[in-house]
This record gives structure tokens, sequence and C-alpha cells, in this order.
């Protein structure tokens, strides 16, 4: 009989339309459809409906991305958010069969936040677009990066930052800083985290694994979307995000690594498998 695996996805989009749940729901269908595999997933409006998945009740979390800051305003929400991540946290801790949880770029800032690992703060101005993602040391022996090149690209749209870890804490924690953003030489500001490993069975990222070339190229076409990119960041900055989007050895290559390993790994080490090693 083959093991099934119960996924809650948690949309943390606050209402607004997007790609990016769109291909999380893909990836994690195209997981199910592997011949041993089965199992199902439902999904958790977090911020709309003020509703977090049981951690009980599920095997394997993804936390999606989303607008606004990401600094805590005492919502209801929030509460629960942050009261569902202390709990999975502690449940690892105690218990023999572990909970998974991969954070996307909102979500991992809200969990740097909540565990005070690192500073967050707004942007001089908005990262988006391809950009390249540097492994750290640590980084490059990392299971889930296995395969993408250093740097690899990845879609970045975000106008908040985490910056500064706490190495001490991080330490304490046996968390691992994995990525940090572009090089900018001539730019005297510190480079934002983009990975962090925060246990064996919790990953995190500040860009957006999930995206595909489809939904991009559909969200970059948008005459609304066109004409915003132009006028904040020039035609060329336009034209080379449209070439990397036919690029297999850019994005495309992203989505069919990350996620789709955590899940796998995820599943491995529910089955006893792979253990999994940090």
């Amino acid at each position: 009989m083959l093991p099934t695996y119960k996924i809650a996805i948690l949309d943390m989009n606050a209402g607004q339309p997007n790609e990016g749940m769109r291909c999380i729901k893909m990836l994690v269908e195209q997981f199910f459809e592997k011949d041993d595999v089965q199992g199902d997933y439902q999904i958790f409006d977090v911020r709309v409906n003020n509703v977090v998945p049981d951690y009980t009740d599920f095997d394997i979390f993804i936390s999606s991305g989303g607008p606004d800051s990401p600094k805590p305003t005492g919502e209801e929400w929030e509460k629960k958010y942050f009261r569902f991540l202390d709990e999975l946290y502690d449940h690892n801790l105690l218990e023999e069969k572990k909970k998974y949880l991969f954070l996307i770029c909102h979500s991992f800032q809200l969990a740097c936040l909540h565990w005070k690992l690192a500073k967050v703060k707004r942007r001089k101005s908005t990262a988006f677009g391809i950009m390249p993602v540097h492994k750290t040391k640590r980084g490059k022996k990392e299971y889930l990066l296995e395969g993408l090149h250093n740097p690899f690209y990845a879609v970045d749209s975000r106008d908040y930052q985490v910056i500064k870890p706490k190495k001490k804490k991080l330490k304490s924690l046996g968390c691992s800083v994995l990525c940090k953003e572009k090089k900018r030489p001539h730019i005297p500001l510190e480079r934002a985290v983009m990975a962090i490993r925060f246990s064996k069975e919790i990953f995190g990222v500040q860009f957006h694994p999930e995206a595909d070339s489809e939904g991009m190229m559909r969200y970059f076409q948008r005459a609304d979307k066109k004409a915003h990119i132009i006028k904040h960041h020039g035609k060329r900055k336009y034209h080379d995000m449209m070439i990397h989007l036919d690029d297999d050895d850019k994005i495309l290559k992203t989505n069919r690594t990350i996620i789709p390993r955590f899940l796998q790994q995820a599943a491995d080490a529910i089955d006893h498998k792979t253990p999994i090693s940090v």
C-alpha cells in the first residue's frame, strides 16, 4: 500500500490575485502524480479568513509569499500564524514523527521576525525581476539546491528584506544561512539573506522558487505590468527579463528543483527512507 501524504498550502496573499498560488498547486499536484505517491492537499486563506491549518492534521506545509509589510500589527491572523509556527517547531523537538514546512518570501520574513533571527527592513527600492542568487559555503552542500548553478536565478519581488542575521541566535538554534542576494560591490549596502534552513524540517527562501515561465510571461505581458516595469526599471530591464523567461537554465530550473526536492525529501523522511542531515 502506498504511503499517503497530507499537504496544507497557506495562502498569504491577502486576497490579491497572483501566479504564485497556481504554481504552488501545480508543483504539489505534480508530486502526487508520481507512481509511488498518493495524498491530497488543502488550501487555507490565512489573511482573508483568519484561519491556519491544525498542524496535527497534515504532514507537509507550504506557506506562500504575499504583499505588504511583514512587520506584525497585531491582526488576528498574525497571532494564529505565529502560534502555528511555534507549535510546529515545538512538535518537531518533542515528537518522533516530524512535520515539514517550506516558507516563501513574505512567510520567510515573518518567520525571521518572529524567531528574532535577523532584521527585516524596507528596501530603498523594490527588488524586482529575475535575479541571481548566490549560495553560501553551507548552501553549496544543501540538498535542496543541488543541481543549481552558483549563482542560480529566481524571481525576486519584494519591498522588504531580511538582513543582519544574528549569528549567535542562528547557531544556537541550528539554523544555516544558505543564500544571499546578488553581489553589488558598487553599493555600500549589506546583501539580503535569501535562504535559511531553520531546522531539518523547516526551510525558507526570500525569492519565489515556485515561479514558472508560463505564469511570469503572462504576468509581464499584461499592459499595466509592462508599463510599470518600463517606467520604474527601464526598457532594457524589461527586455532582459523576457529573455530570461525562455531560458531553461534560469527560473525553469529553479522551479523544477527546490520545491520538488523539498517535497520528496519530506516524503522520504516521513517514510524513514532517508534521514535529513544538515
